[in-house]
């Protein structure tokens, strides 16, 4: 009579931080980020805009049905919008700021705190209109994960030093707890919005690796990042040829967002 042999069926729990990983590695295989430079492109991501802060009560209703201003217009400035299996889900836009291209948003309303960071020549990276699809946002836990994932390839794409999000005071907590990111001044009156914004701050270079082990989801290419921010029409900035980003390249692990399907087959 053989004796019986029983295995133990033994798993490891995931981590809450392992399961946000895998689910936003799935998330971003779903998603293509396009920048738009075409109007009809531009039009879809400025109604979405007016429908996310007229929901929220950040602006009135007008009879347009759409939300820009003039720093969409500027040389610095990069629109991203954040496709879903298609569907618009999601945008945000950034200025790359010098001493030599001063131009941006944020510093229009914190002139006192951001003149000496230009001065003393800073790359900064600043980030405004943040908005999403209410649908696909409560669909997608990770979208705002995924929307911000253009701010870490444009660090490493102009070897940015302080990254600036300029968001209201109940959205601090976010920023603070998934990126570390510190209050630089106090909310104050935000040209077109009827709620007041405050100034945040990261420091890139000193962040960016614990911020890529814990998202390795943020790590990028070379041809990624040449692919959202290579154009004629430059704020004059030379890329990183040497980053933390292109350590993780080459361990691999990246989890680019999707390309376009004619990039693909054009390839």
């Amino acid at each position: 009579m053989s004796a019986e042999v029983r295995h133990s069926t033994f798993s490891v729990p995931r981590s809450p931080q392992k399961i946000l990983s895998d689910r936003l590695t799935a998330l971003l295989a779903k998603i293509e980020c396009r920048r738009a430079d075409s109007v009809g492109e531009r039009e879809a991501l400025f109604r979405l805009r007016y429908q996310a802060y007229l929901r929220e009560g950040a602006i009135s209703a007008n009879d347009t049905g759409r939300f820009t201003d003039a720093d969409d217009e500027a040389d610095n400035a990069y629109i991203f919008g954040l496709y879903v299996d298609g569907e618009l889900a999601s945008s945000v836009r950034l200025h790359i700021a010098t001493k030599e291209h001063p131009d941006f948003p944020s510093l229009h309303v914190f002139p006192d705190v951001l003149r000496p960071l230009l001065d003393a020549g800073r790359v900064l990276v600043d980030s405004t209109r943040f908005v999403a699809d209410e649908k696909l946002s409560r669909l997608h836990r990770g979208l705002p994960y995924a929307t911000l994932r253009p701010c870490m390839l444009a660090g490493e794409y102009f070897r940015a030093d302080d990254m600036l999000a300029a968001v209201r005071v109940e959205h601090q907590a976010f920023y603070q707890r998934a990126f570390n990111h510190r209050v630089l001044c106090a909310a104050r009156p935000y040209p077109q919005l009827a709620k007041s914004i405050s100034l945040m701050s990261l420091h890139f270079p000193s962040a960016a690796d614990a911020l890529y082990r814990r998202y390795p989801f943020f790590r990028s290419t070379v041809l990624e990042r040449q692919r959202l921010f290579e154009r004629r029409s430059s704020p004059g900035i030379q890329p990183s040829q040497d980053t933390a980003s292109e350590m993780s390249e080459q361990q691999g692990n990246i989890a680019p967002f999707r390309e376009r399907e004619q990039s693909r087959q054009s390839g």
